[in-house]
């Protein structure tokens, strides 16, 4: 168990008022839509990383952007909001990323969108293409429109056409010459698409439309996709441990994204992978061995009596942001369990990394814009903790692994 300083989670705080009011909004649901999805709204909580990147961050890439005040759709106009996400897909199926599904759209903004349709910058980021063919099934089911079924099943194609040989999803598709390209488990990609084809594997209601054909090549996606979920858990030195956010598709080894995220065991995205494995049924051996070492790494690197705490700072303004606070580790005795977002392959050292691609070992190394404005510690394995005697008691009934830690 290390008992090394680390932190909490950052907020940025250069995200406007109105993505704040997003999630706040959004609270109340989980990321399937399994708390109060109630067939007749639309869950915005899958939405809220996009909308919040659509009003807060500006980007000379969006084909189009906010107005001033901007109106929106309520969570009960499913055919306007289907509309919009009719809108926004592209003629591939796949859809771009951050922007607001429930925003009312001026007819300048729908024709700039309409006139953007072969700009194929389609993705899984951000909770991107997955969650609109979830909505879209949702919306048929409710209103019978086969125009948002047929969306929904040419979004379904997407997603089989981006699929690897190996069973992993790139960022995008197609595909580009750059760590977009690599298998991701960042943001809650791949395992966002994997959940939503459990859902249509299990026959859950709102896809009851999915023909037999699409069915059977989804059900093939699947199982290549939990192929690649074990065959990528990192093995060092012959023990198993967790996931890193990305790997190359080639090799299916753990490899850099952005200049500041490198290859490491990454505990967040490791913590929603666990959650889905823990949530399938009769999972077999590899399933099982894999929710168990993953399960003994989060006890083994878990960090005690330390918490980070936010600070006021002077106004800093930088090419990427600004920031008003800087963050600060300090020993607090009795804090809850912490995590660093990433340990060093090999070593299971803590690890942080500036924009220059260095790698550091300490939050305080890491330069102010980056160690204010990143997600540098999680809290996620927590969850993955408190629901495992229920898991093991279930799956694993004579092999608890936290016993004799």
């Amino acid at each position: 168990m290390l008992k090394l300083a680390n932190v909490s989670l950052p907020f940025p705080k250069t995200i406007k008022l109105v993505f704040i009011l997003l999630l706040l909004h959004s609270a109340a649901y989980s990321q399937n839509g399994n708390s109060r999805d109630d067939l007749n709204t639309i869950n915005l909580q899958p939405f809220a990383d996009a909308s919040g990147h659509w009003y807060g961050i500006a980007d000379k890439g969006m084909v189009v952007h906010p107005v001033p005040h901007q109106p929106r759709y309520k969570t009960t106009d499913l055919k306007e909001v289907g509309d919009n996400i009719l809108l926004y897909q592209k003629y591939n199926g796949g859809w771009p990323k951050n922007y607001d599904i429930m925003a009312i759209l001026t007819p300048e903004q729908k024709d700039s969108l309409i006139a953007a349709k072969k700009i194929l910058n389609t993705t899984f980021d951000n909770g991107t293409t997955y969650t609109h063919v979830a909505a879209l099934e949702k919306i048929y089911t409710v209103t019978h429109d086969e125009k948002y079924k047929e969306a929904a099943l040419r979004g379904l194609d997407f997603i089989l056409a981006a699929q690897y040989k190996n069973g992993g999803w790139p960022q995008y598709y197609p595909l580009e010459d750059n760590y977009s390209r690599y298998i991701t488990y960042n943001d809650g990609a791949m395992i966002g698409i994997m959940e939503v084809l459990k859902d249509i594997i299990d026959r859950k209601p709102q896809y009851a439309f999915v023909d037999n054909k699409h069915l059977e090549k989804l059900k093939k996606a699947y199982d290549k996709g939990l192929d690649c979920i074990v065959k990528t858990q990192i093995n060092d030195d012959g023990k198993l441990t967790a996931w890193c956010q990305q790997y190359d598709e080639v090799h299916m080894q753990p490899a850099w994204a952005r200049k500041f995220e490198p290859p490491s065991i990454c505990n967040g995205e490791s913590s929603e992978i666990v959650l889905f494995l823990m949530s399938l049924q009769h999972p077999d051996k590899s399933i099982i061995n894999a929710v168990q070492n993953a399960v003994t790494w989060f006890e083994e690197s878990k960090i005690l009596n330390t918490r980070v705490k936010v600070i006021k700072a002077p106004t800093m303004q930088t090419p990427f942001r600004v920031s008003t606070t800087d963050r600060v580790v300090v020993q607090e005795a009795g804090a809850p369990p912490i995590w660093t977002r990433y340990y060093e392959l090999k070593t299971h050292r803590p690890l942080f990394c500036n924009r220059d691609s260095k790698v550091v070992y300490s939050l305080a190394e890491v330069e102010r814009e980056r160690r204010d404005g990143y997600a540098w510690y999680t809290y996620a394995p927590q969850k993955v903790l408190d629901r495992y005697h229920e898991w093991q008691k279930k799956w694993a009934p004579t092999n608890d692994v936290l016993k004799h830690l």
